[in-house]
């Protein structure tokens, strides 16, 4: 696409338990939820547009469901050192989303495999105040 898109995502996190650590240091050990993401523009439906046959497209372009899996640890500034940032936490997630999953069990015989269907996240998450 040449423009730009716009999305929105709401996510849901469980973390069912931490690890304290000496120094400030915390382990998430597992982390796991849900994320709902959409976006924005009059390309993208939540159902079909009329101008295609009766269900010819049966899942909508708009709105992806996903899950997703983790870890993250996170090094806890002191409060006397403290200054803005509470916290520092770095994490990865490896996510799959409704249509994927969809691809790969309706479609066995094709080429989508389980490998094929999980993407790698990355980040780092400060913490304020």
């Amino acid at each position: 696409s040449t423009r730009p898109k716009m999305t929105m995502t709401i996510k849901e996190t469980f973390i069912p338990w931490r690890l304290t650590m000496k120094k400030g240091w915390e382990f998430e050990p597992l982390t796991t939820g849900l994320y709902l993401n959409t976006i924005f523009g009059h390309e993208f439906w939540a159902s079909q547009p009329g101008r295609y046959p009766d269900k010819y497209y049966d899942i909508s372009t708009k709105f992806r469901l996903n899950v997703f899996i983790g870890q993250r640890i996170t090094k806890i500034v002191p409060n006397n050192r403290r200054k803005f940032v509470k916290s520092v936490t770095l994490f990865y997630e490896l996510s799959t989303c409704d249509l994927y999953i969809r691809s790969m069990i309706w479609d066995w015989k094709s080429d989508v495999h389980f490998r094929n269907i999980f993407g790698l996240s990355l980040g780092a998450k400060m913490q304020f105040f």
